[in-house]
């Protein structure tokens, strides 16, 4: 619209939010549109008064939709009369003319109140074009809204910019600090009466929590509660787990995040925490995203819920997934929670019993191995891209084999996405590896290797170490593959039966004649003597005692063997620490999936690490997010593979541990995330323009509720 005039007085010089009840009263105002207006709405209903509004329009005049009249204020055209006292107006003129006279007189009030201050001179000179004019009508709404009684002013959103209530904002856990609310900030931002009159700050609200916490027995109880603080309020949930890293994470994440996807129908609580898309959303996903209330999202984790740790399928209660990987996100490299989105992708399940549970609350069907499930899939990512920018970070996890591969093949190369399994499950286990041979005095070119497991951290673990000794041998592939064996649960990967063999394991089949075929562990052990023993088949206590002592007793050069239990959640491990230790004699290198208790050998008491990939995923996803990365290559694995292992004090190693202590870990994520950042801006993958100081930039980035805000 363009205007030709616009004049206006009040009868009142008080500031806006002091207005008496009745509204303010104009006395003259004038106005043209040359054209047409915008279509404007409300939801709320007027009661001020009028002694005159001359108008004319040479076009037309807005749109104003009936919604914004209230039943109970505008029963009829005599009470609207009224209220505007002696117009005299026919048919919906009644209803639209008044709006629009009020909304553009009362921009300069706006924007003389701080409502749109920059906006409005900018559009009336006609310097800021349409978007300006737009914008200082928004700021006219929301303030002749206000002037005219139709919402609450001072006490509920005067001073909030995040546009909510006093009574909404504290049921909002991203933005509530709850008790820990300044008294300046509850009466700026509506809360009085909403909370008691003490401030409790928010180190002595962990220190309760914790408390709590330590007073429950189980650990899924001890899992609910954490939940609870996280659906109230994200300050204190993080602050919780920021400062109680080592003794929260088991308890956000493995182990005890199984047990809560296989209960999640039964602990569901009933509040907004993540997207759920299924088959029946199909040509509605962009739709589906607009309806999560934030909008600058940074870093998605998506599941389809088929291989939930090794659990197996779990339909959407694989939910419990995408929420605590992005916890650690958030606790381990600060990413902001708000921009943070888990996202499960329900095509069905196959596991009859949980389909058949009453509580259930997914598709009651089995899984869909369609095109249909591509197009679900394809539509996610392209409405992710286009609602929240190309660059969005989308971590795949818990993915079923046959799809986990041909997924990240399809996408790696045009999204910035990564499947955590397949790629951050390697990167962890190859920097226990690096840090390892200071250990066993073998470099990782000299070890020899054994997986048992053949599935996606198996493949994607032995693939980044063949990338690994190429790039460091400045050899093939096809080489580096030569001192590396797999099995599955057929035995040994051999020639002979490659022909019923899924893609990603072709790489590491051997030759038959040469190796030949074995089909038990312990077989395997004795025959191809490793010097590396990782197992990642999710198979409980393959690793006996006897296969522990052929592993220690195939080591010619008299050093330690390495042995990774990487399996989760602990009832899935291939063995514990002290069964390790005890039946080795200390003489292996040990390292769990899941935290493990430590065990006395020869004196000293062993604490072993745990490969956690929370080691390597955040301080990754923190660097794309930095750097505005357009995809992750495995050689940003590899970096921070590099990186993570570069991190291991000589503490560390003289307790068996091949991992920097958890309680560091917003140190180890920077570090990893500046060291792999630098490769982006090296390799051309990072979007935007690189700061003068890397590191400082992404350690600002980094969400800590226990700082005070600048």
């Amino acid at each position: 619209p363009s205007f030709s005039s616009a004049s206006a007085s009040f009868s009142s010089s008080s500031s806006i939010s002091d207005f008496p009840s009745s509204g303010p009263s104009f006395s003259s105002a004038s106005l043209s549109f040359s054209s047409s207006a915008p279509s404007l709405s409300f939801s709320s209903t007027f009661s001020s008064s009028f002694s005159s509004v001359p108008s004319s329009f040479s076009s037309s005049f807005p749109s104003v939709p009936s919604s914004y009249v209230s039943s109970s204020s505008f029963s009829s055209f005599s009470s609207f009369s009224n209220r505007v006292g002696k117009m005299r107006i026919f048919g919906h003129l009644s209803l639209f003319l008044p709006v629009v006279l009020l909304l553009l007189l009362c921009s300069f009030s706006a924007a003389s109140t701080g409502e749109n201050a920059a906006a409005a001179p900018r559009a009336m000179e006609g310097g800021g074009g349409l978007s300006s004019v737009l914008s200082m009508l928004s700021g006219a709404r929301r303030a002749v809204l206000r002037m005219l009684g139709l919402v609450r002013t001072s006490n509920s959103l005067n001073g909030n910019s995040n546009g909510f209530n006093g009574f909404t904002l504290l049921r909002n856990p991203l933005h509530s600090k709850s008790s820990a609310t300044p008294k300046a900030e509850r009466v700026k931002k509506g809360l009085r009466g909403l909370l008691p009159a003490g401030v409790i700050p928010l180190s002595v609200q962990v220190d309760g929590a914790m408390r709590h916490l330590r007073g429950l027995q189980r650990d899924i109880d001890k899992y609910s509660f954490l939940q609870t603080l996280h659906d109230n309020c994200e300050d204190l949930y993080y602050a919780c787990l920021m400062e109680h890293t080592e003794e929260c994470m088991p308890l956000v994440y493995t182990p005890t995040v199984g047990q809560a996807c296989i209960e999640w129908h039964t602990l569901y609580r009933h509040t907004p925490r993540g997207l759920y898309l299924s088959l029946e959303d199909a040509g509605q996903v962009a739709e589906a995203l607009k309806n999560w209330p934030e909008s600058d999202i940074k870093t998605i984790v998506v599941t389809d819920g088929e291989r939930i740790l090794g659990l197996g399928d779990l339909g959407v209660n694989g939910m419990g997934i995408p929420v605590g990987k992005l916890a650690l996100y958030t606790a381990c490299a600060g990413i902001d929670p708000r921009g943070c989105l888990p996202v499960q992708i329900d095509t069905g399940t196959n596991n009859v019993q949980l389909r058949e549970d009453p509580n259930y609350m997914g598709l009651r069907t089995e899984r869909d191995r369609t095109a249909k499930y591509d197009a679900l899939v394809q539509e996610f990512v392209e409405a992710v891209q286009a609602t929240y920018g190309p660059n969005t970070l989308i971590q795949f996890e818990d993915f079923g084999n046959q799809n986990a591969f041909r997924l990240l093949d399809r996408y790696r190369g045009n999204s910035c996405m990564f499947n955590d399994d397949i790629q951050g499950t390697a990167a962890v286990a190859l920097g226990g590896l690096l840090s390892a041979h200071r250990m066993t005095g073998r470099k990782v070119e000299g070890e020899r290797f054994l997986f048992y497991g053949a599935g996606e951290a198996g493949a994607g673990i032995a693939d980044l170490i063949a990338a690994y000794l190429s790039k460091l041998q400045n050899i093939s592939l096809q080489e580096a593959r030569a001192s590396i064996f797999m099995m599955d649960s057929k035995g040994l990967l051999v020639d002979s039966r490659k022909d019923k063999m899924a893609h990603h394991k072709l790489p590491y089949v051997k030759d038959a004649s040469v190796t030949p075929p074995c089909t038990s562990l312990l077989e395997c052990v004795t025959q191809i003597k490793p010097t590396a023993l990782i197992g990642v088949a999710a198979v409980g206590g393959a690793f006996t005692q006897e296969v522990v002592e052929a592993l220690v007793a195939a080591q010619t050069d008299g050093g330690k063997a390495v042995l990774f239990a990487l399996s989760n959640p602990t009832s899935k491990a291939e063995c514990t620490a002290k069964q390790a230790y005890e039946w080795s004699k200390g003489n292996v290198v040990y390292a769990s999936g899941s935290p493990m208790e430590g065990s006395e050998v020869n004196g000293v008491v062993m604490q072993p690490g745990q490969g956690n990939n929370a080691y390597i995923f955040p301080g990754l996803g923190l660097a794309a997010v930095a750097a505005e990365a357009s995809r992750i290559d495995d050689s940003s694995l590899l970096m921070a593979a590099e990186a993570l292992a570069e991190q291991v004090t000589a503490s560390q190693l003289a307790v068996g541990n091949v991992y920097p202590p958890l309680s560091s870990i917003r140190q180890v994520s920077l570090k990893i995330a500046v060291k792999v950042a630098q490769h982006m801006y090296d390799t051309g993958v990072a979007m935007r323009s690189k700061p003068k100081d890397l590191e400082a930039y992404i350690a600002s980035l980094m969400y800590d509720p226990r700082k005070e805000p600048a």
